[in-house]
């Protein structure tokens, strides 16, 4: 595959909008998107292939000739939608790749046993409606069959990402690592904006007043490391500051629970005085 290689999408959500277009950008054929026959789905299809000029499918065609077929499906549809296509066309020499930060390159199985080589190619970013992140600078995790690994290799760099090994039993926990950093953090976010409704702050300007400490809150932890970065009453063992919101919070019981673990989390990992008397303080 020293040429580019055709490259045929399956899914048409929002990782497979990003990835399409940016493999698109960098000079690769998208031959075709394939989606489910759904209303929504065909839409988003027609409207996806339209932009990459490829062809939008229901179907699997028979005649197809894209090298690489790339799985871009929910997790629990990889190995159906793997199943599904497997006896439609000739897998000797292509490669089969899914998008799962969980799975591994297992669930293409069947793919491989038609000799086509397996690989799992998980983009360490967030996809939501509304958004297309470009992928410069993003890592990629890979994992799978030698040649696979190959050219999942090529098509991250040809899109300036950041492709890095991972190995099998490594990928629940690697998918974890992922989930605290995006949603569970929106999760914190979402949680932050009840407390400032305690404060009498209306969400929606509670959302935007927290942006400059989050954006500075980030370039703090980049530029230093979480030490470094870290301030507020916990770093100075300010117990009754501490207890004041403790108090406060009884208001918000949910909001409570995720003080208390964040609030232990920072006593295990990150540098603070008073730690016996802070760890006392919520758990009384």
């Amino acid at each position: 595959m020293k040429a580019k290689p055709v490259i045929a999408i399956v899914g048409a959500g929002n990782l497979a909008n990003a990835l399409a277009a940016s493999l698109h950008a960098v000079g690769y054929t998208i031959e075709g998107v394939v989606a489910r026959s759904s209303v929504t789905s065909r839409a988003r299809a027609r409207k996806l292939a339209q932009e990459v000029g490829a062809r939008p499918w229901t179907a699997w065609p028979r005649d197809l000739r894209a090298g690489v077929v790339w799985f871009c499906v929910p997790d629990g549809e990889v190995r159906r939608a793997a199943q599904a296509i497997a006896d439609k066309m000739d897998w000797m020499g292509r490669v089969a790749l899914h998008s799962s930060g969980s799975l591994t390159s297992r669930e293409l199985d069947i793919l491989r046993q038609r000799g086509a080589a397996v690989g799992s190619v998980h983009p360490l970013m967030t996809f939501v409606r509304r958004s297309r992140p470009l992928l410069t600078g993003v890592p990629f995790a890979i994992e799978g069959d030698v040649r696979a690994v190959r050219v999942a290799r090529r098509l991250v760099k040809d899109l300036d990402g950041r492709p890095f090994p991972i190995r099998k039993r490594e990928k629940a926990a690697y998918h974890a690592w992922g989930t605290f950093a995006s949603p569970l953090f929106t999760a914190l976010l979402a949680t932050a904006e009840q407390v400032a409704g305690a404060a009498g702050v209306p969400q929606r300007q509670a959302r935007a007043r927290m942006i400059p400490i989050l954006r500075q809150t980030l370039e703090n932890y980049a530029t230093s490391g979480p030490a470094a970065g870290f301030s507020g009453p916990i770093v100075r063992g300010d117990v009754e500051t501490v207890m004041q919101h403790w108090r406060v919070l009884r208001r918000i019981p949910a909001a409570r629970e995720v003080y208390r673990a964040l609030l232990l989390a920072a006593l295990r990992h990150l540098p603070a005085k008073n730690q016996a008397r802070l760890r006392r303080a919520v758990r009384a």
